[in-house]
């Protein structure tokens, strides 16, 4: 279990934070920055639940979500190779994990009308916020893709994990916006044809 004693230890006031393990790095390494965006799309997560009061299935989804990506939080904060003569072992995501997402997926999407368009963010309060928390979700996988490229033991899953719950938000969005029937969908160049008065 994790025990934090103190909110503030003024070890970070000279630009850098500690890892699970390792030594110190700065406050804006890549690493640094794959495992904070994954808990900037955490609190997004947060802040869409409170409109899911309608919905309880899709914030149990969520609220599992939230958890796991403390999970993937941790996985990123653990550089190096796993040591099995740690003290504790290694937190990674697990690809049961990711094949939950999947299955989530599946169940959700199962009844959604196929879409003829691309979705525009929109639609109910629930459904727009999830969009926000798909991109932000989005931008931790880049983040988590270049650190993989630059850290090759970063772990491969945790990278699989955020690609498939982005695609997951994304059918979430839909749910929440009944199903897909107030998707608000992209036209093509519909305002770029200066003839029509545009």
């Amino acid at each position: 279990m994790v025990k934090i004693n103190a909110i503030y230890t003024r070890t970070g006031d000279n630009g850098t934070t500690g890892l699970v393990r390792g030594p110190r790095r700065s406050k804006h390494d890549l690493r640094v920055e794959a495992y904070g965006t994954v808990e900037e799309a955490n609190a997004t997560i947060g802040v869409a639940r409170l409109s899911t009061s309608a919905m309880p299935e899709l914030d149990l989804v969520l609220g599992r979500v939230q958890n796991d990506l403390f999970d993937v939080g941790s996985d990123l904060a653990t550089p190096g190779a796993d040591d099995p003569d740690a003290p504790y072992p290694t937190l990674r995501v697990r690809p049961v994990q990711t094949e939950w997402l999947e299955h989530q997926i599946d169940h959700f999407n199962a009844d959604i009308a196929p879409l003829r368009s691309f979705v525009l963010p929109g639609g109910t309060p629930l459904a727009a916020a999830l969009h926000v928390s798909r991109t932000v979700c989005r931008r931790a996988e880049r983040l988590a893709a270049a650190l993989r490229e630059a850290e090759s033991e970063t772990n491969p899953e945790a990278l699989r994990y955020l690609n498939r719950l982005s695609d997951l938000i994304f059918v979430l969005g839909r749910v929440a916006n009944e199903k897909g029937q107030k998707d608000v969908l992209w036209v093509p160049g519909q305002h770029g044809d200066v003839k029509k008065g545009g």
